[in-house]
């Protein structure tokens, strides 16, 4: 998943009534909520569909917060017991950590619960573990990590779509063979390095390794020496300078040519096609399996809308709520966003993903491995060092170790 990157709070509604965070009661009945979101990119989304409802509900107004390191500052506000109205957070393990704090409203009653898809309100039930009972968070738009490639030079190239590792490889091969770049990494920024781990773990290590790790029946020395060999396979046919491009220029030099393939999320094709209108990109599931049947897409809840359990305003946190869920917005959501959605009913037709359809359509999905990871663990920063040092020996036994620490805090 992709984290929120320097975007300053941003503030919407027509009435400003709300002096500090939450929501509020204003003049003549009004009442004001706040929605924060842990993602920069869909805020001008937020702002179009923000103004439908307030246009519908003309006694709610809505401010959205989306700042930089989303996560630290709700963490922080946790603590200040200063939680938003409503939140438009990530399925991952900050999600878990806070369900279990007891903080979130509980949809486990709400009729509104039968409009999303009930694999991923297991997904995220997982992160917030068995012991918790009750559906603290709705997914609402998801995601998936994956090859895009340039339609373009694929064909130039005769290169056949791989559904195993050793084709993928083969399919490298022919790119550098070409004078192409075979693959276009950005890893000045550590997170964009683990749409690349992801995307190999994602299928060659068991789905329950988070739960045997946290019974020490599992360990990164054991089970992801293969991921790491892969990782290193793939850095091999980057460019000159992997870990001096960043994301943004990154996105724009895939957009005018620079490489054939791109690992990374749905998130990163708005930027890529923004930067050219004209590019045609196609997508695949990342084949790190030697078995083209057990190559499963990598996917995950990108949004999970909660509402806070202690909000003065629950009922109109609630009409929002209802808003969003319904099929028609949901459709403009992910059209806009170029996501997946998580709302029964509602699916992303754009042609660019006819390559992973068939993974929706028959449930071939397996979640993101690091959504699992113990929050705070820095495991972004520790691959980035994996990948530069290419110590694999280290950097698993530091992975394991820096696992514990957390645990054990």
């Amino acid at each position: 998943m992709k984290f929120s990157k320097g975007l300053a709070a941003i503030t919407l509604g027509t009435s400003l009534l709300l002096a500090g965070c939450g929501g509020d009661g204003g003049a003549d009945g009004e009442v004001t909520l706040e929605l924060f979101s842990n993602k920069s990119e869909s805020v001008d989304t937020y702002k179009g569909l923000i103004a439908e409802f307030e246009e519908q509900n003309p006694d709610i107004n809505i401010k959205l917060e989306a700042p930089p390191e989303a996560e630290t500052v709700l963490k922080t506000r946790l603590t200040k017991n200063d939680l938003p109205d409503i939140m438009s957070i990530g399925g991952n393990a900050t999600y878990g950590e806070l369900a279990r704090e007891g903080v979130f409203h509980d949809f486990s009653d709400d009729e509104v619960l039968t409009n999303v898809q009930s694999s991923y309100v297991d997904m995220l039930g997982q992160l917030v573990g068995p012991e918790h009972d009750g559906v603290y968070g709705l997914p609402y738009a998801t995601n998936a990590n994956h090859v895009i490639y340039n339609k373009e030079k694929v064909e130039e190239l005769g290169i056949e779509i791989p559904t195993n590792w050793d084709e993928f490889v083969t399919a490298l091969e022919a790119a550098k063979e070409a004078g192409e770049i075979p693959i276009y990494f950005t890893l000045q920024e550590a997170w964009t390095g683990m749409s690349v781990w992801n995307g190999v773990a994602g299928n060659l290590v068991a789905d329950d390794f988070a739960e045997r790790k946290n019974n020490g029946e599992a360990s990164f020395v054991e089970e992801y020496d293969e991921v790491a060999d892969k990782m290193l396979t793939l850095l091999d046919y980057g460019h000159s300078d992997n870990f001096g491009v960043g994301y943004g220029d990154g996105n724009n030099a895939f957009a005018t040519g620079n490489g054939v393939f791109y690992i990374q999320g749905n998130w990163a094709i708005p930027e890529i096609v923004k930067a050219n209108p004209d590019i045609e990109l196609g997508t695949f599931a990342l084949p790190s399996n030697d078995n083209a049947e057990e190559n499963d897409l990598v996917s995950g809840v990108d949004v999970a809308l909660a509402v806070s359990d202690s909000t003065d305003h629950k009922e109109e946190a609630m009409k929002f709520i209802e808003f969003m869920i319904s099929q028609e917005t949901a459709q403009t959501y992910i059209e806009e966003q170029k996501a997946f959605s998580g709302v029964e009913g509602v699916f992303q037709e754009d042609p660019v993903f006819e390559g992973i359809r068939v993974n929706f359509e028959e449930g071939r999905l397996t979640s993101f491995p690091d959504h699992y990871y113990p929050a705070g663990m820095g495991t972004e920063n520790l691959v980035q060092d994996f990948l530069i040092e290419k110590n694999k020996d280290a950097a698993l036994q530091t992975l394991d170790s820096e696992w514990d620490k957390v645990q054990n805090r």
